[in-house]
């Protein structure tokens, strides 16, 4: 028998990541396989704007597991993200007679009303139930309690409708079919932060090369979601006003670059080589760096909802490529006033690999293994042998899986973690749905009882005529006798 596995690829701004793992009984991860395409030449910001290149990327990345794996994959988890996710609160009101007692019915009406929203070339790709207003107070879980107005106050997350259509062309074109899509940001923050960090109101950083993705929690519950257009490597491309070449610009970077220098350190006769001809001064390379770290800084920080500001005890983690940048710690206390701060470089789960793009912990493969602890449908096809016909009899069950167009729809409502009370929504409409066929049953059965009731006394009463037209027959001829 094929061995079960489980595959994830992130769609990355620099790189596309795709990975295969097994989930263990203990709950640890044992990474099977890691595969790495350079994207920058068609994702921009986390957007597709290159299909064709996309679906090169894509098919080379599949094709390089299956031959670390020896099998067929038959699907893969997909994490998506980017400039075009953002979230927008929500809030659906409803006047109840006087001293009404609040029902899941009424619960559910509300998440429907909210989930046929309309926005202007957006679709919902997920909605997070925030709170109930009840009357004048807030509750969680309103079911059971009277009152006269209730209120449903939830946080859409919105995509643009071309992102989710380039997405599913090009897994369509390379084809790979999708076994559901995640919202990368959530599938990461399930993975790195703690049910504490969550509780008592956190933010979360994403330091991407293109993107720093920003979510807030609070009450355990997500609270805003937003993407800014900035990263990595708008440093990089600052750095080439230095009349360096982008890669060149880069490994300066890695090597050279502090979020944050004391000016009292900064040697004023300390220079940098470029290359064998040329250096920069130190002073000048620190300005540009920190220039644009702190506009990052400063941004992320706005996205911040005013009225959770004061409210992130849980402090502010940091992860992502970007996160390695010795001091970039320093800078978020100093512009955030905010002294708690972590550096997430791994996820909570036990992984086990010895790819040291796993082991060396550096935060760049916190979402690809976030998607990968989400996925709980078995990827693995055959066996791929040495028989030159073996690949060529699964191709056609692959692109029998794509005939069918995904609904967006569907996907959020699978590929996202639902909360409680949506769980609870659904569980209520699957008893409904139970009770509707049921009492459908009854009511079948009831009627036909009804007819064969009916035929019975049609039958008697038809018997008792002809018995007594028989008298009235036999008494007659008895008379003229």
């Amino acid at each position: 028998m094929p061995k079960e596995f489980i595959v994830a690829i992130e769609l990355g701004s620099s790189k596309m990541t795709g990975i295969a793992g097994q989930k263990n009984l203990d709950g640890s991860i044992t990474v099977l396989a890691t595969v790495e395409e350079d994207s920058s030449s068609c994702i921009r910001k986390g957007v597709i704007y290159n299909i064709d290149k996309t679906c090169q990327c894509l098919t080379n990345i599949i094709k390089k597991l299956k031959n670390i794996l020896k099998q067929d994959i038959t699907q893969v988890y997909v994490g998506v993200g980017g400039r075009s996710i953002r979230s927008i609160k929500n809030v659906i009101v409803k006047d109840l007679p006087g001293n009404t007692i609040i029902s899941q019915e009424m619960i559910n009406e509300l998440m429907d009303i909210n989930r046929n929203m309309t926005y202007p070339d957006q679709e919902i790709l997920d909605a997070a139930t925030q709170e109930y207003k009840i009357d004048n107070q807030y509750q969680i879980d309103p079911v059971g309690i009277q009152c006269n107005h209730l209120e449903g106050i939830f946080l859409n997350i919105l995509w643009r409708k071309n992102f989710y259509n380039n997405i599913n062309t090009c897994f369509e074109n390379a084809n790979i079919p999708i076994a559901e899509m995640y919202l990368a940001p959530l599938a990461m923050a399930d993975s790195v932060l703690t049910d504490s960090e969550k509780r008592a109101g956190c933010m979360l950083v994403d330091l991407g090369a293109d993107t720093t993705t920003v979510s807030v929690y609070y009450k355990g519950i997500l609270r805003h979601l937003s993407v800014i257009p900035l990263g990595g490597g708008n440093v990089t491309k600052d750095l080439t006003c230095l009349q360096i070449e982008e890669p060149d610009a880069e490994k300066m970077k890695l090597k050279y670059a502090k979020a944050y220098t004391d000016i009292n350190n900064i040697d004023l006769t300390l220079n940098y080589p470029i290359d064998k001809d040329r250096v920069v001064e130190s002073k000048k390379f620190i300005e540009i760096v920190e220039a644009r770290v702190e506009e990052i800084v400063e941004n992320a920080w706005f996205q911040i909802p005013v009225e959770f500001s004061d409210k992130l005890l849980g402090g502010i983690i940091l992860t992502g490529g970007g996160s390695n940048m010795p001091e970039i710690d320093k800078v978020f206390k100093t512009h955030t006033h905010i002294d708690k701060v972590r550096i997430a470089k791994f996820v909570s789960q036990t992984v086990n690999s010895k790819d040291p793009k796993i082991t060396n912990h550096d935060g760049t493969m916190n979402t690809v293994l976030g998607l990968l602890a989400k996925g709980d449908m078995n990827c693995a096809g055959d066996e791929i042998g040495t028989d030159l016909f073996s690949n060529s009899a699964e191709k056609p069950v692959a692109a029998e899986q794509h005939k069918a167009p995904r609904n967006p729809n569907e996907t959020a409502g699978k590929g996202v973690v639902l909360t409680a009370a949506e769980k609870a929504a659904a569980d209520e409409a699957a008893r409904k749905q139970k009770e509707l066929e049921e009492a459908e049953a009854r009511l079948l059965a009831e009627k036909e009882a009804e007819e064969e009731e009916k035929r019975r006394k049609e039958n008697s009463l038809i018997h008792k005529m002809m018995r007594g037209f028989k008298k009235f027959v036999k008494d007659t001829i008895s008379e003229e006798e």
